[in-house]
């Protein structure tokens, strides 16, 4: 496969995992909470949040959707839903209180660290355009860069992952908090394919920007010009 070819394939492949990490960033479904269920024919408070916003939503449990031992839910029951923007949990109560303090500490950090892989991506954005608009290979070197950023990018997106996920687990552990249950997302999963496509494409495209080796060493030794003796 000619090597022009295998970059407009990784081009192509960093678009997907530019829309799964923007999908993620944008929406709440990271992660799914649940309490337990106490009675059966009355309403409970599930809640899924992003990096962004949190939505309680309360749900009302039949004796045709009550499973013993398991927690509120599923999500997709109807239900009345209550979202709010950074103001994740009003503190009250005890437990409120460390749900508001963890989602506080936790979701400011993976936000922010989001916005630096959104940041990188867009660089890289710009150096694959401008490499593409060059006329012929002269400016072919913009996709090293390219291919560094978007490398940054797949990385920040990891670290926002594993920050949401040490935020999931912190609450689930603790003894001071309603939820019992969890699972993760669709978002979750976007932005864990948007980490895989970014990282490893931005790799393969630094790579493949990268000048071909000589197959033989003495190649680029006897190509050389010989050094003028003035």
């Amino acid at each position: 496969m000619h090597k022009r070819t295998k970059i407009k394939i990784a081009i192509f492949v960093l678009l997907v995992g530019m829309a799964c990490m923007f999908t993620a960033v944008v929406t709440d479904h990271w992660a799914v909470l649940s309490p337990r269920v106490e009675k059966v024919n009355e309403t409970c408070e599930a809640a899924h949040f992003g990096l962004w916003r949190l939505c309680k939503k309360h749900i009302y449990i039949s004796s045709e959707n009550y499973v013993e031992g398991h927690g509120c839910g599923p999500i997709s029951l109807p239900g009345d839903e209550n979202c709010t923007y950074f103001r994740h949990f009003t503190p009250g109560q005890d437990a409120e209180i460390f749900e508001y303090k963890t989602q506080k500490e936790y979701n400011i950090s993976a936000a922010a660290i989001s916005i630096f892989s959104l940041a990188f991506m867009i660089l890289g954005s710009l150096c694959v355009m401008g490499s593409c608009t060059g006329k012929g290979k002269g400016r072919d070197y913009l996709l090293k860069p390219a291919g560094m950023f978007f490398a940054f990018a797949g990385l920040c997106s990891f670290i926002s992952l594993e920050v949401m996920r040490q935020s999931v687990k912190r609450m689930i552990e603790s003894e001071d908090t309603i939820w019992i249950e969890y699972y993760y997302a669709w978002s979750f999963a976007c932005a864990c394919v948007g980490f895989v496509l970014l990282f490893l494409t931005g790799i393969a495209l630094l790579l493949l920007s990268m000048p071909q080796m000589p197959r033989n060493p003495w190649e680029t030794c006897m190509d050389a010009e010989p050094d003028q003796v003035e």
